[in-house]
């Protein structure tokens, strides 16, 4: 499979209004030194819902930090079948393989019109010399994705369909909550379909059907339409049976103290709606 990004159009993403500095490579910078990694940068890319950003078998040329949208990572067996691995938010590093000679073993699609601020391999050395904060911060995105990667393969292999399913929404929901500091959500649009949501479970999309209608009838969580409205936040916590120190760097704000607490009382209780 080929990606569609090196064909797509560019225009510069604004650092100072980026939506993935809460989160993202950039959130530990101040305004006086977020313009130094920008020099490193080559022309930010877009691309359309639908289209790979990378593909199976491709070789990594530079970092994608997705600045908007939603993109998932997947890889495909011999006969079609899908696994989702990842769910990547604004905020995500996509590409990221220190081995020159390394080639892709997953693909990555954008399910929304996504966006992303691009450094080129060649620029990451220098830019790392010049910027050593830059290598901590991946090492720390890295080190959280992979928490989280082992937290989905617990869930799959030891979890029962509801709480798997449970365990998925509710990751999302903090994680899409975290980019809105100071706001309480208690809705989002979410662009999965009910066979994204199996691919990411290891589920058909009839299981996760019956587990979601479930789930509203319990008054837990609402999933239609694409948008997540969740219901009753302490019951979900209970029935997903998540490490809550999986969700923890999304719950805190970075630079808030060097505890990671994390528990039912930190996510989303029921407020005002926002319209997704």
């Amino acid at each position: 499979m080929t990606s569609s990004i090196k064909r797509s159009m560019s225009s510069p993403v604004d650092c100072d209004a980026c939506a993935a500095r809460v989160d993202g490579l950039c959130a530990l910078y101040s305004a006086n030194i977020l313009p130094l990694p920008a020099r490193f940068r080559a022309a930010d890319k877009h691309l359309a819902a639908g289209e790979d950003v990378l593909g199976v078998g491709e070789t990594f040329d530079g970092i994608y930090n997705l600045v908007e949208g939603w993109v998932a990572l997947y890889t495909l067996l011999d006969d079609g079948r899908r696994q989702v691995l990842h769910f990547g938010l604004p905020g995500a590093v996509i590409g990221f393989q220190p081995d020159s000679s390394a080639i892709t073993t997953y693909g990555v699609q954008a399910l929304t019109d996504a966006a992303f601020c691009f450094i080129p391999r060649k620029n990451l050395a220098p830019l790392v010399q010049e910027c050593p904060e830059i290598a901590m911060r991946l090492a720390w995105l890295m080190s959280r994705d992979r928490s989280l990667s082992f937290g989905h393969l617990t869930s799959i292999g030891r979890h029962s369909a509801r709480e798997r399913v449970s365990q998925l929404l509710l990751e999302l929901f903090t994680r899409y909550r975290s980019q809105w500091p100071g706001h309480r959500i208690e809705e989002l649009r979410l662009p999965l379909t009910q066979e994204l949501i199996g691919d990411a479970t290891g589920l058909t999309g009839v299981h996760v059907n019956r587990v979601l209608r479930e789930l509203k009838r319990d008054g837990i969580v609402e999933f239609q339409y694409r948008k997540l409205r969740i219901l009753d936040p302490d019951k979900l916590v209970q029935v997903a049976r998540i490490d809550p120190h999986l969700l923890a760097p999304w719950i805190r704000r970075h630079g808030e103290g060097e505890g990671m607490r994390a528990g039912p009382h930190t996510l989303p209780a029921r407020a005002t709606r926002v319209a997704a």
